[in-house]
């Protein structure tokens, strides 16, 4: 992966989420579990722009799956991580820790 691919913190709550969710990583179920965790409501279009942008990136892939009876016939996306996703995921994720690394006590 690039070192120059940075992840912004709604984008790194997608991907995890995604992961999280795991077979059932779709958007009404991502949308939910996003907002729980988050603490504040998401909205759909949020989702739906970081999903596509972490298509665009090649993080994030996703099939259309047959018609669904429940969703009025409508056929729904399921989102799977790329292991490029993974890949910035524990790249942000070092990052972060790096940082942490002694302000501990400031923040304590």
């Amino acid at each position: 992966m690039p070192k120059s691919v940075f992840l912004g913190e709604f984008e790194q709550l997608v991907l995890l989420t995604l992961l999280r969710l795991g077979d059932e990583a779709y958007a009404l179920p991502a949308l939910t579990e996003l907002s729980r965790i988050a603490g504040r409501p998401v909205s759909r279009g949020a989702l739906y722009r970081t999903l596509d942008r972490l298509s665009e990136k090649d993080f994030v892939r996703w099939v259309v799956e047959e018609k669904v009876a429940g969703r009025g016939g409508h056929p729904r996306r399921r989102f799977t991580v790329r292991p490029s996703g993974v890949a910035a995921l524990k790249a942000s994720r070092n990052a972060l820790l790096d940082l942490w690394t002694g302000v501990e006590e400031v923040l304590e």
